[in-house]
């Protein structure tokens, strides 16, 4: 195992507690009404169509959309450049993740420093 170079005061705590758990689930609430408030009409009502939620982890803020049928899939998908400029004004490091209604099918996943590769497809 790997000794941190950061003294013990600078670590992260060695198990969450409950007010770190709050915390973060106000952080993720705030982050998915901004997020929301910042997409024109369009990309809301894709949007609100849709279960959607903000969440965030060790590794990156990741935006998790959930379709309920393919035609909102398809919507969702040719909104992914608005939603991840978006979303990169909260990170650059965030994803967004679309789960389509299939639950037999794998969920899309694109960090949002991968749209611009995708602007031309979509």
């Amino acid at each position: 195992m790997m000794t941190p170079f950061l003294p013990p005061d600078d670590l992260p705590p060695p198990q969450v507690d409950q007010l770190d758990a709050l915390l973060r689930q106000q952080l993720e609430a705030s982050i998915a009404k901004y997020l929301f408030e910042s997409c024109d009409g369009v990309t809301q009502s894709v949007l609100s169509s849709c279960e959607w939620y903000v969440t965030i982890d060790a590794s990156a803020m990741m935006l998790v959309i959930q379709c309920p049928d393919m035609t909102v899939n398809w919507r969702v998908v040719n909104n992914l450049v608005l939603l991840g400029t978006q979303l990169a004004e909260f990170s650059k490091d965030a994803k967004i993740r679309i789960c389509p209604p299939d639950a037999q099918e794998l969920p899309y996943e694109l960090r949002v420093d991968e749209i611009s590769m995708y602007r031309d497809l979509l």
